[in-house]
């Protein structure tokens, strides 16, 4: 056999044993999958993180920034994604909960309720009243912006600004967004308690009617002089006529030519060619300019949601930041910072990045200096929900591990079923939808656990502004800080409410304390949980665990204050010392048991702080293990 046979003989072998196990992995597959469907309780700790964090952000106030801290890319896409497919089951299943108490379904703007909406965009201005302050169902609008697609562009916040711009342009359409710009009027507030969410435009109505009467006028008179045979020879009549016809013709074109300019030229080619002209671009007025177009969507999705009757929340994932140049992370940054000046504003950022390279980006960026030399105290103040991934599960490894092995047919084929199984139960109703939330457990019902978290968070709250608990001594006086303390609380207890284990043994008032001291010492504490690990590691001692956290962090004290140097920037992120002493030592005594306990659900700790630590503490205990050999080896 020629060694060409013998090529193509052994590639035909290749290809049947592709096939063989194309099919092999299919099969296991859908085995699998039907163990799945057997399973109640195959939620990975994964699914739990982005199940607390959805349900946590369909309750938190707007503007917020969410740091979702990730050091791996790839992880944190498919998060989201969960994250995404999550809050999307909560929308529904309040939306069904509104019905019933209602008997309403949110108006889209689709058919003849297209029209209705552009009937009231021009004669009416809508009231925000009770009715609308108290209505549950949402709806989120999820826009993805990765930065790395403009990070060639020197105006790379101009990217997120006119991503912002054209998507909410494609969701609710072109012509109502043009109707608005023209003669739309943000909502006002009701006073009283009035049920009436919509105001008739007096002076709007006023003039349409004259313009149609002076076209009604102008049209007879032409037609009577045109028509009737005595006065069909007259001229002054057809002219009179005809001057009327051609004034409310030209009120009608002056009225609709703002439309018709704002179809043909959008927000984003507005801003494009804002940020494209160098003179305009160092005027003073230019981020004002910026901003009023801004403002200008904001009130537009507040028309929207009492148009539609429901709450709406544009959640803005950014990622790949940490991929860009400093000076274009600096930017970002503050165009996020002039979304949130709103106060009111219905943005959820959802900031993807790995602390550690955007830090580093922020103290590099010339624009910064003096403002962000240290770059975690700068990051502090711009995210007001810190969510950090935790390390990866066993059963969320084994499920990448796999996925790494499947060939991208494979991957493709799962998307399909998947498509596949959801179709199958839309068509069974809506019902079944909300059937398939989340389960954690077969023995507690979802909605059980949820309840019971809602009481142990209504709990922590009540000892955070309670004056007679020494808690609320430990806050800060920063609103950022409050906020970032007051976000992570409700994601912190729900997370140990879906453990079976701890359930029914939660403190609420030591979880609010943890959170604090996560919150307000993140240095300290990640040192000390970094000396009780690595003590773990080497020897495990029974009495051990009962050990104060306080007691630890004496014993390594004065190694943690010899690398003052080395974590001088992290240890400025730290309050008062004096009030740590008291919090740990007196006030909230955790122990080496609770802190092991406490860590695995601690979403506001910056990990890689505590990796900074671990690094410092072996590069100490390779130099000692050095200067020992050096030492044996002069003996010898």
């Amino acid at each position: 056999m020629s060694p060409t046979d013998e090529e193509i003989t052994r590639l035909h072998h290749s290809e049947e044993n592709h096939d063989a196990r194309r099919i092999c992995s299919r099969e296991f597959d859908h085995i699998a999958h039907e163990e799945c469907h057997n399973r109640n309780d195959i939620l990975t700790e994964d699914d739990i993180y982005c199940c607390s964090l959805s349900k946590t952000l369909c309750h938190t106030s707007t503007p917020v920034t969410v740091g979702f801290y990730s050091p791996c890319g790839a992880r944190a896409h498919s998060l989201l994604d969960q994250i995404a497919g999550c809050m999307h089951k909560e929308s529904m299943r309040r939306e069904e909960n509104e019905f019933r108490k209602t008997h309403q379904r949110p108006r889209q703007p689709e058919g003849w309720n297209y029209f209705t909406l552009l009937w009231y965009l021009v004669f009416y201005e809508p009231v925000i009243t009770e009715v609308h302050l108290r209505r549950k169902n949402i709806e989120f609008i999820f826009v993805r912006f990765s930065a790395w697609q403009y990070a060639g562009s020197d105006k790379l916040w101009a990217g997120l600004v006119t991503t912002l711009c054209d998507h909410i342009r494609h969701h609710f359409g072109p012509l109502p967004l043009s109707f608005y710009q023209v003669v739309g009027k943000a909502p006002r507030y009701a006073s009283g308690f009035s049920q009436d969410e919509w105001r008739v435009k007096k002076k709007v109505c006023y003039g349409a009617g004259g313009l149609g009467v002076i076209l009604l006028a102008g049209a007879a008179l032409t037609a009577t002089a045109f028509l009737v045979p005595g006065i069909r020879d007259g001229s002054y009549l057809k002219i009179f006529g005809s001057i009327l016809t051609a004034v409310s013709g030209s009120g009608a074109i002056v009225a609709l030519a703002p439309v018709i300019k704002h179809l043909l030229v959008s927000q984003k080619k507005k801003i494009e060619s804002m940020t494209s002209d160098g003179k305009f671009t160092s005027h003073l007025g230019f981020m004002s300019a910026v901003k009023k177009e801004i403002e200008v969507l904001t009130h537009f999705v507040y028309y929207m949601e009492i148009f539609e009757r429901r709450r709406l929340r544009i959640v803005f994932e950014i990622t790949s930041l940490d991929m860009c140049y400093p000076e274009r992370v600096v930017g970002v940054l503050n165009v996020i910072n002039t979304l949130l000046s709103d106060t009111n504003a219905p943005f959820i950022f959802l900031l993807v990045v790995d602390p550690c390279v955007i830090v580093s980006c922020l103290e590099e960026a010339g624009t910064m200096k003096g403002m962000a030399d240290n770059g975690y105290l700068y990051l502090n103040r711009t995210v007001t929900l810190p969510f950090s991934i935790p390390e990866i599960s066993t059963r969320c490894k084994m499920r990448f591990l796999h996925e790494a092995f499947q060939t991208r047919e494979d991957l493709m084929y799962r998307i399909i079923t998947r498509n596949l199984e959801q179709g199958v139960r839309k068509t069974k109703g809506k019902e079944m939808a909300a059937l398939t939330d989340m389960e954690v457990s077969t023995e507690v019902d979802q909605h059980q656990i949820d309840a019971q978290a809602v009481q142990y968070i209504h709990e922590a709250f009540h000892c955070l502004h309670n004056e007679y608990d020494c808690l609320y001594k430990y806050i800060p006086n920063s609103i950022v800080q409050m906020r970032r303390i007051v976000n992570t609380i409700p994601i912190t207890l729900r997370l140990m409410t879906q453990q079976h284990l701890l359930r029914h043994n939660i403190c609420p008032r030591s979880v609010a304390g943890w959170v604090v001291l996560a919150n307000q010492w993140p240095c300290r504490l990640s040192w000390i949980l970094q000396c009780l690990q690595d003590k773990l590691q080497c020897k495990h001692e029974l009495d051990y665990s009962k050990e104060p956290m306080w007691n630890v962090f004496t014993e390594n004290c004065k190694e943690f204050f010899s690398k003052h140097k080395d974590i001088g920037k992290l240890l400025a992120l730290d309050g008062d010392p004096e009030l740590f002493e008291k919090f740990l030592s007196h006030d909230f005594p955790f122990t080496v048991e609770e802190g092991e306990q406490f860590l695995r659900y601690t979403v506001n700790l910056d990990h890689s702080i505590r990796c900074r630590m671990g690094q410092l503490r072996s590069l100490d205990s390779l130099e000692k293990y050095c200067s020992k050999k050096e030492e044996l080896a002069e003996k010898d």
